[in-house]
């Protein structure tokens, strides 16, 4: 699950969200390097002839092109959001692949979860409503993984805010 929800002291609990990156180091690299072989056996009935320089540069962009796309994507899902929740305070902290920082926080007593099957932008839509403001968490989760978010959010914050 890329989300924990761990209580720090009895009245304090912090839920920690990021979005799954399905493709590790080793992942990146063996993607890249099967990619090349695989797009260069065309080329080996080409050896020594004029039509392999021809090819080889568009081979190598496709390459280029496939790391470049992958790397942009691993930079694009760097996201990290933080809700604290204590008795008196909830604050959610998200940070942006470009390291941008938006914040929200309201009194733990007036925050209220909110699942919303079909009205968001992704089903299941996992909002927090408090202090004037809905902002929204974990949108970048799967659609199972919310349902699930929710359900532990909407516990803790009754436990905390209301014992």
């Amino acid at each position: 699950m890329p989300f924990t929800l761990t209580d720090t002291s009895d009245n304090i609990a912090e839920l920690r969200a990021w979005p799954h990156n399905s493709l590790s180091p080793e992942g990146f690299s063996a993607m890249i390097l099967s990619f090349f072989l695989f797009a260069s056996v065309p080329l080996y009935g080409l050896l020594g002839t004029v039509l392999l320089w021809g090819l080889l540069p568009f081979m190598l962009a496709a390459t280029a092109a496939l790391y470049y796309a992958l790397r942009r994507n691993v930079r694009d899902r760097e996201i990290l959001e933080v809700l604290t929740i204590s008795r008196e305070d909830t604050r959610l902290t998200r940070t942006n692949p470009k390291g941008d920082v938006q914040e929200w926080h309201c009194n733990t007593y007036w925050v209220e979860a909110t699942l919303h099957p079909k009205d968001g932008p992704v089903p299941n839509y996992v909002t927090l409503k408090g202090g004037g403001r809905e902002v929204e968490v974990g949108a970048f989760l799967s659609e199972d993984e919310r349902k699930a978010l929710f359900t532990e959010l909407d516990g803790t914050l009754r436990r905390i805010a209301r014992p």
